[in-house]
């Protein structure tokens, strides 16, 4: 089948669009910068950008017959001011091509939490973004997930971060709060078989890894796996803005997410609805073993860089 995904480039996309490819799928890839994407090989690559529709059109078909299916994977969770409206114009944008084009089925990745007034304002953007989706023709697919644990995950980076540097943190009562990661691996491993399975077209599913665990809980396995162990003590009162700040102060995050990230923390964030496991069916990452795969992962990358920028790599 011919998939479309937007969002090639990043952490979730530039995972799935290798996984469709050993599926036997056909991807077309939709990025701003062709030249600065080196896709693997057999990718269509098409320029375009969410905010210009007029860009949009020939992503969507391929000699005159529509994609099967579009991967939406477009988020601005630390764009700054004006992040709503910004991903409100591009899923609507985005919609209106699709259905233009006559493309039967949208997968979308939203965030997992409980519906309710009291949401996050990053996580009511994206049930925002789901709505939109679900006007069009497309018969429209939605994954919602907790924090994705892999190296270049946002979410990650921060508690990786946290757990490297703090041995004793002084924390508010939000690390007591459920959490239900998942690994990268498995997120890339049901929208690939949500992509393949029919049965799953016009509903919402929720994704998590096996293991329900409080943020204390990520942040003491983490170290632990990094050789050390961390001590928390929590304080009563730390407002969404205090906290914040402490997270910009002993992480590298920068403002607009850690705001983000901590206003979600309020909220718990578990898989209530297990129902996609009966169309995909796969072997669940434990947490441990996802996390020891995204350090593994980032001190990889690590090393590659200093290989390159150390004093025997080639100058320019």
């Amino acid at each position: 089948m011919r998939a479309l995904v937007t969002g090639a480039t990043g952490f979730v996309g530039s995972r799935l669009v290798p996984a469709l490819l050993d599926r036997g799928h056909e991807v077309i890839a939709l990025v701003r910068d062709a030249d600065g994407y080196a896709p693997p090989a057999g990718v269509r690559v098409v320029e375009g950008d969410l905010l210009e529709p007029d860009t949009l059109p020939p992503a969507f078909e391929v000699d005159g017959d529509p994609v099967d299916a579009a991967f939406y994977l477009v988020h601005s969770m630390d764009g700054g001011p004006g992040y709503e409206e910004r991903d409100r114009n591009c899923a609507q944008n985005f919609i209106e091509a699709a259905s233009a084009a006559g493309v039967d089925r949208v997968v979308y990745l939203g965030g997992l939490g409980e519906d309710r007034e009291d949401l996050s304002e990053h996580l009511k953007s994206r049930r925002e973004v789901e709505r939109i989706l679900g006007t069009g023709d497309p018969a429209l697919t939605t994954l919602r997930a907790a924090i994705i644990v892999g190296a270049g995950s946002a979410s990650f980076e921060v508690i990786h971060g946290l757990a490297s540097r703090l041995p004793v943190m002084t924390t508010p009562k939000w690390v007591d709060t459920l959490c239900q990661p998942i690994a990268i691996d498995d997120v890339v491993g049901y929208l690939v078989g949500a992509f393949e399975e029919p049965a799953t077209a016009d509903d919402t599913f929720e994704i998590g890894g096996p293991n329900v665990l409080t943020y204390a809980e990520i942040l003491r396995q983490t170290r632990r796996q990094l050789g050390h162990r961390l001590w928390i003590i929590r304080v009563p009162v730390l407002s969404p803005e205090l906290s914040a700040k402490w997270l910009r102060l002993v992480t590298d995050v920068n403002p607009y997410l850690a705001r983000s990230l901590v206003e979600g923390l309020r909220n718990t964030v578990i898989v209530e609805d297990d129902r996609i496991r009966d169309h995909v069916p796969i072997d669940q990452t434990p947490f441990e073993v996802a996390v020891a795969r995204a350090i593994d992962e980032a001190n990889r990358a690590e090393a590659d860089r200093s290989a390159e920028t150390g004093p025997g790599a080639p100058r320019s």
